[in-house]
């Protein structure tokens, strides 16, 4: 039983040790986000898989990661309400985050393919050709989504004490698909997919959903860098509670609907913030 369990507990001191020691450098250094120390690493790990298992790849996997990386970098030349953080602090222009952004969702893309050939625990239809069910994952991402992005707009507007202020509804449309593509490949597909394979041989009947609660959980917690350093406390409340109402159902969409409901859900969150001005 000891044994069962080792590499689940160094996988999560592991990713522990990322947010405490970027937290204690933070007080003393100018330290990068934690999302692009996890954005790093995971594009790492995937291409780590691609080298190795791209014999495994399909011609349509090539072309759906090299579409997606163009739109994202495409997406990032005209982006005007999406604005990344400045890249390790040096990359700070949209044409140089465009490069860096669309070529971490094209590694993460194809990294996430190779396992996905290796039964992994996200399904990519668009990339099996698969219309019928990528149109919908969609339609349900969509559907579920939709009154919690509303949600999202009520909680947002009290908690930065802020009136709506609408925006332009194209462009919200439009740079909403950086966040809702970037994010969920690189940590609903790339990530959840390493997790998986680390933990697959020593748990193989809980590794599914023991990596993908792994991988909600960074995902999630890495949005509260400033919070973890004056509240830690509320930093850990507020993500146990964006888990459960923007973490769950991405997850559980990802799983059984698929890479792109996942997508859909998390693009109609930033569309109506960014259409509501925040």
């Amino acid at each position: 039983m000891k044994n069962k369990y080792t590499t689940l507990a160094v996988l999560i001191a592991g990713i522990l040790a990322v947010f405490v020691v970027r937290a204690l450098l933070a007080n003393t250094f100018r330290m990068p986000y934690t999302f692009q120390l996890f954005d790093t690493l995971t594009v790492a790990g995937a291409l780590f898989v691609l080298l190795k298992g791209h014999r495994s790849l399909r011609r349509g996997d090539w072309i759906t990661a090299l579409l997606l990386g163009a739109v994202i970098g495409a997406g990032m030349l005209f982006a005007t309400l999406f604005s990344a953080y400045p890249f390790f602090g040096i990359v700070k222009s949209n044409a140089g985050q465009g490069i860096v952004r669309g070529s971490f969702t094209l590694i993460a893309a194809l990294g996430g393919l190779v396992i996905m050939r290796q039964d992994g625990p996200v399904q990519f239809h668009t990339a099996n050709g698969d219309r019928r069910n990528a149109s919908w994952g969609i339609l349900v991402g969509l559907a579920i989504g939709l009154p919690l992005a509303v949600l999202n707009v009520f909680a947002l507007q009290f908690t930065q004490g802020q009136p709506i202020d609408w925006q332009n509804p194209i462009a919200s449309l439009l740079d909403a698909v950086q966040p809702g593509v970037v994010e969920e490949v690189i940590y609903r597909f790339a990530l959840w997919g390493l997790f998986w394979l680390i933990l697959r041989n020593s748990l193989p009947r809980q590794s599914v959903w023991l990596a993908g609660l792994l991988a909600m959980f960074v995902h999630n917690y890495s949005h509260f860098d400033d919070l973890f350093l004056q509240s830690p406390l509320m930093a850990l409340g507020m993500g146990a509670v964006l888990a459960l109402f923007w973490g769950l159902p991405p997850l559980i969409l990802a799983r059984r609907r698929g890479l792109e409901s996942a997508i859909a859900f998390h693009w109609i969150q930033d569309a109506a913030r960014f259409l509501a001005g925040f």
